[in-house]
């Protein structure tokens, strides 16, 4: 289990968040994610995230929808089981095109879904460490990962500073785990432990 010293900053408005997003990351700390409770526009980059890749796996899933839509209909309505549809050629690549559109978007939506799921280790039974109860509800939470270096309680009058109403300091798993949330509580208590 690879637990993690945390500082945890609560900000109230997105207009006190954004400029201390940028003063966090100018101050060389290293943010390990801001939870929001609605997107805010811009923050990726504030935080120096790069762009999704999810795109470029929707194409990909999506060029593959259409190449087993026209492999598959070609090879059952040319070789294996030649129907005559009315006078038509048994290549008759006008009459296949809703189908091959339908693959096309149920391969790329399903794959995007499931490599979303992925990348981001949502399925039943995965759970992740909350640094905040209200943090998706009305309270903009940004985690600050702790090293070597970082000086705890300098960071803390700095996230002051920067306009954090409230401050908190926790032990959390930084991956995922199997089960159910009492793990999570415990992790809670035992942060609270070494906090007291």
């Amino acid at each position: 289990m690879n637990v993690k010293k945390f500082v945890v900053g609560c900000f109230n408005d997105e207009s006190v968040l954004f400029p201390a997003v940028k003063k966090v990351r100018t101050a060389g700390y290293k943010i390990h994610d801001v939870y929001t409770p609605y997107p805010v526009h811009g923050l990726d980059h504030a935080m120096g995230l790069r762009e999704t890749s999810l795109h470029t796996a929707g194409f990909i899933y999506a060029i593959t929808g259409t190449c087993t839509a026209l492999g598959g209909i070609s090879w059952i309505l040319t070789s294996d089981w030649p129907l005559n549809f009315g006078g038509k050629p048994h290549f008759s690549l006008p009459a296949w095109i809703p189908i091959i559109f339908e693959l096309t978007v149920l391969f790329s939506a399903v794959g995007m879904v499931l490599t979303f799921c992925y990348l981001c280790r949502l399925a039943p039974f995965l759970k992740k460490h909350h640094f905040h109860p209200r943090a998706t509800d009305d309270y903009f939470v940004m985690a600050i990962e702790c090293t070597a270096k970082t000086n705890v309680d300098d960071l803390k009058a700095f996230l002051q500073n920067a306009g954090a109403f409230e401050i908190d300091v926790q032990n959390a798993e930084t991956g995922w785990w199997l089960g159910t949330y009492d793990k999570e509580q415990q992790l809670i208590k035992d942060s609270a432990v070494e906090i007291a």
